[in-house]
């Protein structure tokens, strides 16, 4: 090999430690790695940045905008509380929570998806009484797994296509295609989750019990008139079994309900009285139908999704103490509403509004972003934070997002437009519709995941450019003693290996090259790797390190790296066992 192949090498075969061993960034490391290929001459300024113009990295910001639209309109908050109801096993539960991630993974990059599950989730195996860490890692296997159905399910379908559309644009996929293999591939690794995995899964206490919040509020919520829950029950409206809250009493025209049986119908205008943890404040924002109590007129009922929950303890110094909530015009004065007061770890009984406010008095309060900028140093307030949930969602849009994904999903798929347009186009009508706030579409672009990308691709331009690629070609070619099969089962074993000590995408991207130039040397089409590669780097169940979804359900589900490789093992071998024979018959040699 020429100095620059070796040094492209040398350069490629020190990142992979670095990614998986320092605390280093897989972003910084691969930056770095790129920088010093320019600085050695290995490639010219196009080819480092040539990342930055891929229609693959391109279309996956695209999509976190779509998938940001969808979170903001509470979306996949709906879904998640109209499908996940009340399981009466955990097998049922199981069942009610991969199946639906599994297939919305496949219309939608699966890292969003799961971000917004996990907090759902915790919080939905509290109200059953079951340990999150059952629930949590199949919640990150199902998403994988949904994620090989469509290309656009995960970044690493995207960006391997992308490459693909650089060097053979004669090769281009349909948006379904790699269905033939991933939907087969995905039935047999819920199979497994449901049936097997699910004995595996370990039993202990949950992380995050340890952290509890003890404090217990006086939450009030009104019944929205025009609402979905006007005459349901309260056992209807879900508002029964909500394992943090306790609905205390409901104040309508002026009379109070104080015992409340689960056949008491809501009537619109209803002011519903909770007892609960903050947690449980944060979860009836999420309910449709619900808006928070309100004690006359409020600038707040503007710019929902600017709005946060902030936990605020009153100083002895606030000039509203001993004044009632009311009469105060706290909110007026503020420009925040009080949803919940906590005294003494405890609720406090009555009337929200004639609460009178009393010094180390906990305020849980909806206010907007500046609110805790300006009040941090204030005099009124011994500490301020921001809970955890953020804003309560604009539900009244989520079928217009739901609806500009399907028509991007339907233009890509009948070819009016190629996926990267189409994701475009649906990107701009989110944010012209209103689906999505310029703040929340930034907020939704995963930085980290794209500068990866970006760098990646800088990497792999110097193995093929430097003559790497071809040599480690023909190294494998060598190997595989010219046999598509021996190459295509050592390509999907090398891929599945890397992508459990670094990101999966950089384990695609790094080794596309190589994989293509092997296909080419045997005379062979190189669809049948370049699907491999997909399938193989999204096969990350080994480690918690290999896929972000698995690094996201780590810490909440308290998992030890042993759990990943007793529960991820064998659905490794499986996903392998079902990918390998199939990719050859859908894309022959």
């Amino acid at each position: 090999m020429p100095l620059d192949a070796w040094l492209a090498f040398l350069v490629v075969l020190a990142v992979f430690p670095l990614m998986a061993f320092s605390r280093l960034g897989p972003d910084i490391v691969l930056l770095g790695a790129v920088i010093l290929l320019l600085t050695l001459g290995v490639i010219d300024p196009a080819q480092a940045l040539g990342g930055f113009s891929s229609t693959g990295l391109f279309t996956v910001a695209f999509m976190y905008v779509l998938v940001a639209s969808i979170r903001e309109t509470g979306g996949i908050d709906l879904i998640i509380r109209h499908v996940l109801g009340r399981p009466r096993s955990e097998s049922g539960a199981l069942a009610r929570l991969i199946l639906p991630v599994a297939a919305l993974s496949g219309f939608l990059n699966n890292t969003p998806i799961v971000a917004t599950y996990v907090p759902a989730v915790l919080s939905w195996s509290r109200r059953l009484q079951l340990p999150a860490q059952r629930l949590l890692m199949p919640l990150s296997f199902a998403s994988i797994l949904g994620g090989t159905i469509t290309l656009f399910g995960t970044s690493t379908n995207l960006v391997v296509h992308g490459l693909l559309l650089e060097r053979r644009p004669e090769l281009a996929m349909g948006l379904f295609d790699i269905a033939w293999v991933g939907v087969p591939v995905a039935v047999a690794g819920l199979l497994y989750l449901l049936l097997v995995g699910s004995r595996l899964l370990p039993q202990r206490r949950d992380a995050g019990q340890a952290f509890d919040n003890p404090r217990e509020y006086t939450i009030e919520m009104e019944v929205d008139p025009a609402g979905p829950l006007v005459n349901r029950t309260v056992e209807e409206a879900g508002l029964r079994h909500l394992q943090e809250l306790f609905l205390v009493e409901i104040e309508r025209d002026g009379n109070v309900v104080s015992v409340v049986g689960p056949g008491e119908r809501l009537k619109g205008g209803d002011r519903l009285v909770f007892a609960g943890t903050s947690d449980g404040a944060v979860e009836l924002q999420q309910i449709r139908g619900l808006v928070p109590s309100y004690h006359g007129e409020s600038s707040l009922k503007k710019e929902f999704r600017e709005r946060r929950l902030v936990e605020a303890v009153v100083s002895d110094q606030c000039q509203f103490v001993g004044q009632r909530i009311r009469d105060g015009h706290f909110r007026t004065l503020y420009g925040a509403a009080v949803l919940a007061v906590c005294r003494g770890g405890e609720r406090v009984a009555g009337n929200l509004g004639q609460v009178r406010l009393q010094p180390a008095d906990v305020l849980l309060l909806e206010a907007r972003p500046p609110f805790i900028e300006r009040h941090r140093q204030s005099r009124d307030f011994l500490l301020i934070s921001q809970v955890n949930g953020a804003a309560r969602p604009a539900h009244e849009k989520a079928w217009m997002a739901w609806s500009i994904l399907a028509g991007v999903v339907l233009l890509a798929a009948f070819g009016v437009m190629s996926l990267m347009n189409a994701a475009m186009l649906g990107a701009v009508l989110a944010l012209a519709s209103g689906c999505c706030s310029v703040g929340a579409a930034k907020r939704g672009l995963d930085t980290q995941v794209l500068l990866t990308i970006a760098a990646s691709f800088g990497l792999g331009a110097a193995l093929e450019s430097s003559g790497a690629a071809a040599a480690l070609a023909g190294l494998a070619l060598g190997l595989a003693d010219g046999s598509p099969w021996l190459l295509l089962i050592g390509t999907y074993l090398l891929v599945a290996l890397l992508t459990e000590l670094v990101t999966n995408n950089a384990a695609a991207v790094i080794t596309f090259p190589v994989v293509v130039a092997s296909a080419e040397s045997l005379g062979v089409s190189p669809m049948p790797f370049v699907v491999a590669v997909m399938f193989a780097a999204s096969a990350s169940f080994l480690t918690p390190i290999g896929y972000q979804t698995n690094l996201m359900v780590h810490g909440p589900g308290g998992y030890r790296f042993s759990d990943f490789l007793r529960v991820g093992g064998p659905l490794n071998l499986l996903t392998a066992a079902v990918a390998l024979p199939l990719i050859p018959l859908v894309w022959p040699f």
